[in-house]
């Protein structure tokens, strides 16, 4: 079985694959405009990030909603896979808690990758953004940067579901999956860094963000302050990410497909 229907169980549909576009092109925004309007004069003075964060907020629970209900309308998604998608959403938010904030230790990566890679990009995303919204029902860590790690999450399992469809051997796959971990793992904290670094820092250091400056200037700067700053946390997101794919990724991947076998998703 290495065909692409035999490694994702919900096909995608020329409209969910727009809605998907539509997501990542919107929610990398998100985290890029200051680069390219000054934040001083689009917010008015307030360099504190949080009058944007609302405005994220409803942006990708629209985003993920259209998805949900392009993907139901078209055929992609059915009562059986939304039921998974909120088993699964449950699962993260109650696992989240037990590793984040902690030295940077990252116990719901694993999930959604797994999850998007089995079930695809559109699931994937929807699960990432989800399971962190739900994990602040839990844990009441409702915040400003909320909507960015829901965006963030949402692309670790859309990308996990954009790796190549052909599957390798279940130890390859592993490997595969352990280095898209540990990479996204960086991209995610890169990412939140980037979602509040223009705001936090202003314009009167070498560290801060100067909306003088090109965007390439600013990029520049930020990937130094990044790296020096947020290394240990991205490294131990990481190296969680991958341990837990090792362990657990070979099972709860034929679990995941064998329930899509018997739900038969991918017979329309």
């Amino acid at each position: 079985m290495t065909s692409s229907a035999a490694s994702r169980a919900i096909p995608l549909s020329t409209h969910t694959v727009v809605m998907l576009v539509i997501a990542a092109v919107a929610g990398l925004f998100a985290f890029l405009w200051p680069f390219f309007f000054n934040p001083d004069a689009v917010l008015v003075g307030d360099r504190s990030g949080a009058t944007t964060a609302p405005l994220v907020c409803g942006l990708v629970l629209f985003l993920v909603t259209g998805l949900l209900l392009v993907q139901v309308t078209g055929g992609d998604l059915d009562v059986k896979a939304l039921a998974m998608l909120g088993v699964l959403t449950a699962a993260g938010a109650v696992i989240r808690p037990l590793g984040a904030g902690a030295a940077g230790l990252e116990t719901v990566f694993f999930l959604l990758i797994l999850a998007g890679r089995a079930f695809g990009p559109g699931f994937g995303f929807a699960l990432g953004s989800l399971a962190l919204l739900a994990s602040a029902f839990i844990t009441a860590g409702f915040g400003p940067w909320l909507p960015y790690q829901m965006i963030a999450a949402g692309f670790v399992g859309l990308g996990a579901g954009l790796l190549p469809a052909r599957r390798p051997n279940e130890r390859g796959e592993i490997v595969l999956l352990g280095v898209y971990g540990a990479a996204v793992s960086f991209v995610f904290g890169f990412l939140m860094d980037l979602a509040f670094w223009p705001f936090l820092y202003g314009s009167g250091n070498q560290a801060g963000f100067d909306p003088t400056l090109p965007w390439w200037e600013n990029l520049h700067t930020f990937a130094v302050v990044t790296a020096v700053t947020s290394l240990g946390w991205n490294i131990g997101r990481a190296v969680t990410t991958v341990v837990l794919i090792a362990l657990l990724g070979p099972g709860l991947l034929r679990i995941f497909r064998r329930a899509a076998r018997r739900a038969r998703w991918s017979e329309k």
